[in-house]
């Protein structure tokens, strides 16, 4: 289950996408994984996924008292849509 509030909400929405737009790309059966990072003491999982219409999206989350928290989102660069079109070919 994927935990929003106000902040995160805002804060996806500030880079022109929507909540139910970060979902899409989340559980899109072909997304990536991007290689994780650390912020202090939390993992984010970056994934490469595309939505419904077809929007390329990398979506960051973490794992929050044992909910998946979107922590921000913002459409792929180039290389990261041709590297989504293109893998396994």
């Amino acid at each position: 289950m994927l935990q929003w509030d106000e902040f995160n909400t805002s804060h996806v929405q500030r880079h022109g996408i929507e909540p139910a737009d970060a979902e899409e790309a989340v559980t899109d059966p072909r997304r990536l994984g991007v290689p994780a990072s650390n912020t202090g003491s939390e993992e984010r999982r970056p994934v490469l996924g595309a939505t419904a219409a077809g929007r390329l999206l990398v979506v960051v989350m973490t794992r929050r008292a044992g909910l998946i928290r979107i922590v921000t989102a913002r459409d792929a660069t180039q290389g990261e849509k041709k590297h989504y079109r293109t893998r396994g070919k």
